[in-house]
Protein backbone atom coordinates (compact mmCIF):
# COMPACT_ATOMS: atom_id res chain seq x y z
CA UNK A 1 0.00 0.00 0.00
CA UNK A 2 2.68 2.16 0.43
CA UNK A 3 4.77 1.57 -2.59
CA UNK A 4 1.38 2.52 -4.41
CA UNK A 5 0.63 5.52 -2.38
CA UNK A 6 4.77 6.83 -3.26
CA UNK A 7 3.88 5.67 -6.97
CA UNK A 8 0.60 8.17 -6.76
CA UNK A 9 2.59 11.09 -5.65
CA UNK A 10 5.39 10.31 -8.41
CA UNK A 11 3.19 10.27 -11.03
CA UNK A 12 1.46 13.89 -9.33
CA UNK A 13 4.78 15.66 -9.58
CA UNK A 14 5.68 14.63 -13.10
CA UNK A 15 2.21 15.60 -14.35
CA UNK A 16 0.93 18.03 -12.32
CA UNK A 17 2.32 21.76 -13.65
CA UNK A 18 5.01 23.14 -11.79
CA UNK A 19 3.77 27.00 -10.56
CA UNK A 20 7.31 28.60 -10.07
CA UNK A 21 8.42 27.64 -13.58
CA UNK A 22 5.71 29.40 -15.59
CA UNK A 23 7.00 33.02 -13.38
CA UNK A 24 10.04 35.42 -13.78
CA UNK A 25 12.02 34.71 -10.89
CA UNK A 26 14.48 37.00 -9.27
CA UNK A 27 17.85 34.92 -9.40
CA UNK A 28 20.25 37.93 -9.09
CA UNK A 29 20.67 41.32 -7.95
CA UNK A 30 23.77 43.46 -8.22
CA UNK A 31 24.13 45.22 -5.96
CA UNK A 32 23.27 42.15 -4.41
CA UNK A 33 20.40 41.87 -1.48
CA UNK A 34 21.47 42.70 1.90
CA UNK A 35 25.39 43.20 0.18
CA UNK A 36 27.73 46.93 0.72
CA UNK A 37 28.80 48.50 -2.28
CA UNK A 38 30.69 51.93 -3.00
CA UNK A 39 28.82 54.47 -5.55
CA UNK A 40 27.26 51.95 -8.17
CA UNK A 41 25.50 53.16 -11.52
CA UNK A 42 24.09 50.97 -11.95
CA UNK A 43 21.26 48.40 -10.74
CA UNK A 44 21.05 44.48 -12.16
CA UNK A 45 18.26 42.26 -11.41
CA UNK A 46 18.50 39.13 -13.23
CA UNK A 47 15.42 36.99 -13.56
CA UNK A 48 14.93 32.80 -14.74
CA UNK A 49 13.00 33.78 -17.77
CA UNK A 50 12.98 36.74 -20.24
CA UNK A 51 10.70 39.91 -18.83
CA UNK A 52 8.68 42.58 -20.46
CA UNK A 53 9.70 46.39 -19.15
CA UNK A 54 7.30 48.39 -20.51
CA UNK A 55 5.03 46.36 -18.15
CA UNK A 56 7.77 46.16 -15.09
CA UNK A 57 8.12 48.53 -12.73
CA UNK A 58 11.72 48.96 -10.27
CA UNK A 59 11.85 51.71 -7.72
CA UNK A 60 15.26 52.57 -5.82
CA UNK A 61 14.49 54.57 -2.77
CA UNK A 62 17.13 55.90 0.03
CA UNK A 63 16.29 55.94 3.58
CA UNK A 64 14.04 59.43 3.34
CA UNK A 65 11.70 57.41 0.80
CA UNK A 66 13.46 59.54 -2.20
CA UNK A 67 13.93 57.88 -5.57
CA UNK A 68 16.82 57.39 -6.67
CA UNK A 69 16.21 54.98 -9.88
CA UNK A 70 16.96 56.96 -13.32
CA UNK A 71 14.21 56.23 -15.68
CA UNK A 72 12.26 52.94 -16.95
CA UNK A 73 13.89 49.91 -16.76
CA UNK A 74 15.24 48.61 -19.84
CA UNK A 75 16.56 45.18 -21.00
CA UNK A 76 19.90 44.79 -23.47
CA UNK A 77 19.47 43.41 -27.16
CA UNK A 78 19.08 39.84 -26.86
CA UNK A 79 18.56 39.10 -23.49
CA UNK A 80 14.94 39.79 -22.00
CA UNK A 81 16.44 37.93 -18.21
CA UNK A 82 18.48 41.06 -16.64
CA UNK A 83 16.80 44.37 -16.39
CA UNK A 84 19.18 47.37 -16.03
CA UNK A 85 18.30 50.39 -13.89
CA UNK A 86 19.74 53.43 -13.54
CA UNK A 87 20.50 55.18 -10.42
CA UNK A 88 21.86 58.63 -9.49
CA UNK A 89 24.74 59.28 -8.12
CA UNK A 90 24.24 57.27 -4.53
CA UNK A 91 25.56 58.58 -1.09
CA UNK A 92 26.71 56.44 1.64
CA UNK A 93 23.45 54.70 3.31
CA UNK A 94 20.97 52.70 2.90
CA UNK A 95 18.54 51.68 0.04
CA UNK A 96 15.46 49.61 -0.79
CA UNK A 97 14.87 48.03 -3.97
CA UNK A 98 10.94 46.97 -4.85
CA UNK A 99 10.55 45.35 -8.06
CA UNK A 100 7.19 44.13 -9.91
CA UNK A 101 8.46 41.86 -12.80
CA UNK A 102 5.77 40.74 -15.95
CA UNK A 103 7.47 38.23 -17.87
CA UNK A 104 6.95 37.37 -21.40
CA UNK A 105 4.22 35.16 -20.86
CA UNK A 106 2.21 37.93 -19.15
CA UNK A 107 2.54 35.94 -15.34
CA UNK A 108 3.32 38.37 -13.08
CA UNK A 109 6.09 38.32 -9.75
CA UNK A 110 7.26 41.12 -7.03
CA UNK A 111 9.80 41.42 -4.51
CA UNK A 112 11.94 43.62 -2.51
CA UNK A 113 15.45 43.93 -0.99
CA UNK A 114 17.61 45.93 0.75
CA UNK A 115 21.61 46.87 0.25
CA UNK A 116 24.00 49.45 1.52
CA UNK A 117 26.60 51.95 0.05
CA UNK A 118 29.60 52.42 1.71
CA UNK A 119 32.08 55.79 1.96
Amino acid sequence: MIKLIALAALLASLTLPNAAVAHAMLLKATPGAGGSVSAPTELLLQFSEGVEPSFTTVAVTNAAGERVDRGAPKTASGDQTTLHVGLTALKPGDYKVEWHATSVDTHKTSGHFGFSVTP
